[in-house]
């Protein structure tokens, strides 16, 4: 079984200015990952372990100087110190626990500092996604040439159409020659098609980036909002992320994700300071309509025209829902988006992973004896993440369980 996972930059960028922001201002602190198959996916036997092989070839995958030049080059908001802190970096497969149960579902749990853990989980998701077409043969059904050629028309439709748009599918991608064709496709339509109204402004995925010279894209994930409500409770835990991402970043990266405990929490927190200091907003789950009506009406309320601002759409959308969106968001703000499985692993008559990796507990510093419980409450009915219990504690908590 080759080695999935060969470049320390094949990861997205939001991983990278996440840990820099972590070190920044929670360096101590203590967290737990957990997986979640939404399909339910029954595994191969012996899947697991072949999944924990593949963790502990990472022990051996290092930063590079070219990738540390590139890094420093293009990701100019990272600061000196962080450089220092990946060439030091190294995996450690202990952090991980990895099983399979009888009917064959698969089980994966990170525990350590979060400093060290976070840059695990797009890893381990890609892993586990190019293995399982690997072990069960469907890779086979994977034509290149075909999907190079379909990429570059998705790449046609989206720049006629106005879209601004990036890659964001290293997680859940076919392979690793997946995304790489997928990048090459976008950039070669990109170059000869320059002068129409759209732009393909890169990738979430770094390596890539590197490889074909573009642009890495990508600001937080949930994770980074998710474990501060953990150690300091859901009410407050924008208000306090945008603060410690506004200490790390000065400003940089300054498109925010929102949506980690709901909309309503984070428009409390969502002060007319904080409003002029992030460029815009990344929309992930909910009706996209919907979401930027609210988006509007608050940036509206602050006095603050709309039409100043980015947001970021990226709710598992396809090429024609992007340029459903690009029609309507256009009018109101600047509308981009961040593009994943329907980009790296849309193959005909091969269904697509649809597997997460959800920061579930925290603690502050590891001499608590004891993590506190978070979940993610999401605009999308049915897909809150995390123990029922805990996600039933933190609707109480922000007034959403229909009680004051």
């Amino acid at each position: 079984m080759h080695q999935i996972i060969t470049h320390f930059t094949d990861d997205d960028l939001y991983k990278f200015s996440m840990c820099c922001a972590v070190i920044d201002n929670y360096p101590r602190a203590q967290v737990k990952y957990v997986f979640v198959d939404r399909n339910n996916t029954v595994y191969p036997a012996g899947f697991a372990e072949l999944v924990k092989e593949q963790i502990k070839m990472l022990e051996h995958v290092v930063i590079t100087d070219e990738e540390i030049a590139f890094m420093r080059r293009k990701c100019y908001y990272m600061p000196e110190w962080f450089f220092t802190y990946l060439r030091g970096f190294r995996y450690d497969a202990r952090w991980t626990h990895v099983s399979q149960d009888a009917e064959g579902h698969l089980h994966i749990m990170f525990e350590g500092a979060w400093s060290d853990t976070i840059l695990l989980e797009v890893k381990v998701l890609a892993i586990v996604s190019e293995l399982y077409y690997m072990v069960t043969g469907l890779n086979k059904e994977f034509d290149y040439d075909d999907y190079y050629k379909r990429t570059y028309e998705k790449g046609e439709k989206l720049l006629s159409a106005g879209c601004i748009y990036s890659d964001f599918g290293t997680r859940r991608r076919a392979s690793f020659k997946a995304e790489d064709v997928i990048v090459r496709a976008f950039r070669d339509c990109q170059q000869s098609r320059g002068d129409w109204k759209g732009r393909f402004v890169g990738t979430s995925n770094v390596y890539l980036a590197m490889k074909y010279d573009l642009t890495p894209v990508g600001t937080m994930a949930h994770e980074f909002i998710c474990a501060i409500g953990g150690m300091y409770g859901p009410q407050m835990a924008n208000h306090i992320a945008m603060n410690a991402w506004r200490h790390t970043f000065n400003g940089a990266l300054g498109t925010y994700l929102y949506d980690s405990f709901g909309w309503d929490i984070f428009s409390l927190n969502f002060s007319e300071d904080f409003a002029n200091l992030f460029k815009g907003l990344r929309v992930d789950s909910g009706d996209n309509r919907k979401e930027l009506a609210k988006i509007v009406a608050k940036y509206q309320s602050l006095n603050i025209d709309s039409r100043t601002k980015q947001v970021i759409f990226s709710n598992a959308l396809t090429t024609d829902e992007a340029i459903e969106i690009q029609q309507y968001a256009s009018k109101v703000v600047k509308p981009s988006f961040g593009i994943g499985t329907h980009f790296t692993n849309d193959f005909p008559h091969v269904a697509p992973m649809n597997t997460v990796i959800k920061l579930v507990a925290a603690k502050i510093t590891e001499s608590w004896p004891f993590y506190n419980d978070t979940c993610k409450i999401s605009e999308d009915d049915g897909k809150h993440t995390g123990k029922p219990e805990v996600i039933e504690r933190f609707l109480a908590l922000l007034h959403q369980d229909g009680k004051e």
